[in-house]
């Protein structure tokens, strides 16, 4: 056990040496195969990170909200709707709900103005997210104006910047009184934007749902399920117009392994012919080989994979920053909670590691079979 232990070592050694001696080409190998490495992992962690936040966000969503339909639209829903949905069976609550957007032309940007029930500021105060605070520079104690659907200013006082912590969701919100939201948008008593439905067992919300529709035929039900699918397919989309990285990075290794599988180097034969000559074995070479692999192979996997943990986690993404951001202007810092997914991590080692320490042993075995002598004149 002593004596192959100590062999291992000794092909350890030379195998260091022997990267050492052409460092200017396994580093630039290095480089390389890092950057595809962080370019995969990050895809893959940024995909799975969003969906993450996405059922975080939307866990507490109403089980049900319930819109009226128009002509194929959206449109204000009458709040006596929400009075006979209450008294379906297996419906806790039904609560008529006033949110909304409004156009800001100072920063050229949409607000999200919505009306928390209860708000305990009443009327006249707001809350505002931290985009609005950093894009209008208003703080807590400033008043800010809107425009009323009249033209008439409406001058509301800020009595909080949300957290930070919430920002991901807040960024661009704006809540006020039940009485400031119609005011400015000219909205009647006795009328919602739509009506939030709580039930009592998860499994009776697709009944429910059936049940508000035969109600109310011009009314549409969205499961909290179906919200899920809609951000779902969202990022899976906004995800697509990152394949093209992830499609280069695939073909950037496949011909890079490739090219490693299809031969050796004339330096590189000679070493095995010498190797052979001294009386190294064919098992010998063939680890030697493998451990050459498995160290840029690996090192370049743990280097990428950390990269790519810090460019997600710690510094909102920001080379998918413009992909995130569209054609939003008060976008706010993703920083999405660490999380790691180990069954995607194994499968990118599997793709990368793998590969390229086969691609790597199969032409040093054909080299390491044949006579040093022929290797070496090969050579």
């Amino acid at each position: 056990m002593a004596t192959w232990l100590n062999r291992q070592r000794s092909i350890l050694d030379f195998t260091l040496s022997s990267l050492w001696k052409r460092k200017g080409k396994n580093i630039g190998l290095l480089l390389v195969f890092t950057l595809i490495v962080f370019l995969l992992a990050s895809v893959m962690f940024f995909t799975y990170a969003i969906k993450r936040e996405a059922q975080i966000i939307l866990k507490n969503a109403p089980e049900i909200v319930v819109q009226r339909v128009i002509a194929g639209r959206h449109d204000l829903i009458p709040a006596d709707y929400a009075k006979k949905i209450r008294e379906i069976r297996g419906v806790i609550s039904a609560k008529e709900r006033l949110w909304g957007y409004y156009f800001d032309p100072i920063v050229g940007a949409n607000y999200t103005f919505m009306t928390p029930d209860p708000f305990p500021l009443g009327k006249g105060f707001i809350k505002i997210g931290k985009g609005i605070s950093g894009a209008r520079l208003a703080y807590e104690g400033d008043i800010m104006p809107f425009r009323g659907f009249d033209g008439k200013p409406l001058n509301l006082e800020i009595r909080e910047v949300l957290s930070a912590e919430s920002e991901l969701i807040s960024s661009d919100l704006v809540l006020l009184s039940a009485e400031d939201y119609r005011e400015i948008f000219g909205l009647p008593q006795g009328v919602a934007t739509d009506i939030a439905v709580s039930v009592r067992n998860p499994r009776e919300i697709p009944t429910i749902a059936r049940k508000i529709t035969e109600l109310f035929p011009d009314t549409r039900p969205i499961m909290r399920d179906e919200i899920l699918r809609t951000y779902d397919s969202l990022f899976t989309w906004r995800g697509g117009l990152m394949i093209f990285i992830l499609t280069v990075c695939l073909l950037s290794f496949i011909i890079f392994a490739w090219d490693k599988a299809s031969g050796l180097s004339a330096e590189e034969k000679r070493e095995i012919g010498i190797l052979k000559a001294i009386g190294w074995e064919t098992s010998d070479i063939l680890a030697m080989k493998s451990w050459e692999g498995a160290v840029i192979s690996l090192s370049a996997f743990l280097l990428g994979v950390t990269l790519a943990y810090v460019h997600i986690f710690f510094s909102s993404a920001l080379l998918f920053e413009p992909v995130l951001k569209g054609w939003s202007t008060l976008y706010p810092e993703f920083r999405p909670v660490p999380f790691i997914d180990f069954s995607q991590v194994l499968t990118l080692f599997f793709l990368s590691v793998v590969p390229y320490t086969v691609a790597t042993i199969i032409p040093s075995w054909r080299a390491a079979t044949l006579d040093p002598d022929s290797v070496m004149r090969a050579s």
